[in-house]
């Protein structure tokens, strides 16, 4: 059974649904994200830049200072930010044991398709320069900045740079096609993700470029070669299908992925870190599986019971 402190997260969701049915603004404490995350303690914060943008390091006090996870927040590229994501990265980056960086891209109304992915690449290149071996680095994002991650480590593999040592994936928006069978059998369970919103944000980041093109959707795309992915993604969100699909079509050009599925949870759960079991379960286990691929001790995972929990690869 889902603890009361989960239902935060659908209420956010039926919130903003009926702000965007009715035409009205949105409530601010709807609007406000990071509410949902409750302060990881024991983490600076400290701003940067990274190209033109500004970006956020997120620095465990016992975090190992040469060991960085890249992440890119989601919000469907007209919304989320290094802010409203900044506590849930440091609960993650805090269970790892590492640094973090969470860089920065344009909105839908700054620029359209590649761009974003171009600045994702920059923030790969610019960790580089800065002396962080590619080894001991990993991606990270959620929903539309997962779909970048991926996107920018496949532009890294065709330039024939090197990679990070693994990709985390949080709720990832991989199809903007809207393909999957889960927008129809998670249609009543989820209040805000329906396919007319996802199509309409569609139209607005690739302004007519195909929907399928490897780079926008990567479960249409060539992923051989890639790192290791661990993706979760919540049992009744539309977009369970564009995680079951990368999974499969990552098992299927030989990388190692693991995927859980996540029974009534919704789209980025984990935002509820330090609030909900389910959400701090979650993060324990993204820990857990990626230390051993930064050369970092392995942690304890833990798992409610009745979880459901696929492995397509070790």
């Amino acid at each position: 059974m889902n603890s009361k402190q989960s239902l935060a997260n659908k209420i956010h969701y039926e919130t903003l649904a009926e702000a965007f049915r009715s035409g009205r603004e949105s409530p601010q404490e709807a609007s406000e994200w990071s509410v949902l995350t409750a302060e990881p303690g024991g983490v600076d914060y400290v701003e940067t830049n990274v190209g033109d943008k500004t970006a956020l390091w997120v620095q465990p006090k016992t975090a190992a200072k040469d060991r960085v996870m890249l992440y890119l927040h989601g919000g469907g590229y007209v919304g989320g930010s290094i802010w409203t994501h900044r506590k849930m990265v440091g609960h993650l980056a805090k269970a790892i044991g590492c640094y973090a960086l969470l860089a920065t891209y344009d909105y839908v109304f700054q620029s359209k398709f590649p761009r974003q992915i171009e600045q994702a690449v920059t923030a790969f290149e610019w960790l580089a320069e800065q002396g962080v071996a590619p080894k001991h680095t990993i991606a990270a994002g959620d929903s539309a900045g997962a779909g970048l991650i991926v996107a920018a480590t496949m532009k890294l593999r065709d330039a024939g740079r090197p990679l990070p040592a693994a990709i985390l994936s949080i709720s990832g928006w991989y199809d903007l096609s809207a393909s999957g069978h889960s927008y129809e059998s998670n249609r009543e369970k989820d209040a805000f993700f329906q396919k007319p919103v996802v199509d309409m944000l569609v139209s607005q980041v690739l302004a007519g470029t195909d929907p399928r093109h490897p780079l926008a959707s990567p479960i249409f795309a060539d992923l051989k070669g890639l790192p290791p992915i661990y993706l979760q993604v919540g049992g009744d969100e539309t977009l369970l299908d564009d995680s079951r699909a990368l999974a499969d079509r990552a098992k299927a050009a030989g990388v190692a992925v693991r995927i859980d599925v996540f029974p009534g949870m919704l789209h980025s759960f984990q935002m509820m870190a330090g609030r909900a079991p389910e959400a701090d379960d979650a993060i324990a286990r993204l820990a857990q599986w990626v230390r051993p691929k930064l050369g970092l001790a392995a942690t304890a995972e833990t798992r409610p019971e009745g979880q459901e929990v696929a492995w397509l690869a070790n």
